[in-house]
């Protein structure tokens, strides 16, 4: 197969309060308004390369209305949309702005993509935004911690391992890795991408019956400095830090988890490694060795099950994944005579 896929350029996220999750951004994340358009908000970080990266849009849940990936060229934008349509998606052609002829689909597990080949490149070239260096597209946020750019997005599908093999064998996404629990062969989490990245997008198991949904969707920082300086400066503006700072032990990365006013979650990661290898075998995990924790020196907190929307929608207080899985996850260390 042809590479179809270059990398994650934005995505869209529902909220109820739009202008609370605008000034969040803005504030304690550190992104910029560029635009908006209608009742939709777009917001950028200072080293994203493309117009925008976010778009916050209104909602009664919060939640993904789509994540869009940049194709290699034009011709691999038709091509894509001949591969969604005979795996059976509707192709949905528009004009988005910034991005030009794009198209969306729905993939089984319910989760909107979009793609796209055209993308207008940014660049401040005077005033207080404008940087000093040639290859930066603005200047340093002055925001504490704030992210370079967008990294990556995960989503939550009932089946783990067939989420993958579709986005795998129709749109050539690399599988480079998954995670199955210790005391079952259920696989719980996975990681693709369409670069050198351990992943741009990820899947954790979801038992409800709700499609559709997102665990997070995560920003890169620089250095591991800066993220122990943002988690600092989150924590004394009184936003908890919900997991975290710690390394993964899949990809590698150095990870915080936080929560906008939605209660979406956002990761921020830096470090990890870069795979260029093209015939790369994924990887088995199981929680003990350290798929969540490298360290394996403490269990991921219960809230991190939680996906958006709610399981069974705005009154919904029950998360979709079975106990028995999420004690498995939570406690990987209890199981005897491993790691």
């Amino acid at each position: 197969m042809i590479t179809l896929l270059s990398h994650l350029s934005y995505v869209a996220i529902t909220t109820p309060d739009v202008e609370a999750s605008v000034r969040f951004y803005e504030e304690q994340v550190g992104l910029t308004v560029v635009d908006r358009i209608g009742d939709r908000v777009y917001l950028r970080c200072w080293g994203d390369y493309y117009r925008y990266s976010l778009v916050i849009v209104p909602g009664e849940e919060p939640g993904l209305e789509t994540a869009a990936w940049r194709t290699s060229s034009a011709e691999a934008l038709e091509e894509a949309a001949k591969r969604v349509a005979a795996a059976g998606a509707a192709v949905e052609w528009f004009d988005g702005p910034a991005i030009g002829r794009a198209f969306s689909f729905v993939g089984p597990w319910g989760h909107r993509l979009t793609l796209h080949w055209d993308a207008e490149h940014y660049r401040e070239t005077s005033g207080d935004a404008a940087s000093i260096y040639p290859d930066r597209p603005s200047r340093r946020s002055t925001v504490a911690g704030a992210p370079r750019q967008l990294d990556h997005v995960t989503i939550a599908a009932s089946d783990v391992d067939a989420f993958t093999q579709w986005y795998r064998d129709v749109l050539g996404y690399r599988i480079m890795a998954r995670t199955v629990l210790d005391e079952a062969p259920i696989s719980v989490f996975s990681v693709l991408t369409t670069n050198e990245k351990s992943h741009d997008l990820g899947v954790v198991l979801d038992g409800s019956t709700r499609a559709g949904r997102v665990n997070h969707f995560a920003f890169w920082v620089d250095t591991r400095e800066e993220l122990l300086i943002a988690a600092d400066t989150l924590m004394e503006n009184g936003v908890p830090i919900e997991y975290g700072p710690s390394i993964h032990g899949i990809g590698e990365q150095n990870f915080l988890y936080y929560r906008e006013p939605s209660t979406l979650r956002i990761e921020l990661n830096t470090g990890g490694y870069r795979n260029y290898v093209p015939d790369w075998e994924p990887r088995t995990w199981t929680p003990s060795l350290g798929s969540n924790n490298l360290y394996r020196n403490g269990a991921m907190p219960m809230s991190m099950t939680e996906s958006f929307p709610s399981a069974d929608g705005p009154s919904a207080t029950e998360e979709g994944v079975p106990d028995d899985i999420k004690d498995a996850l939570l406690n990987p260390y209890a199981v005897q005579g491993r790691g």
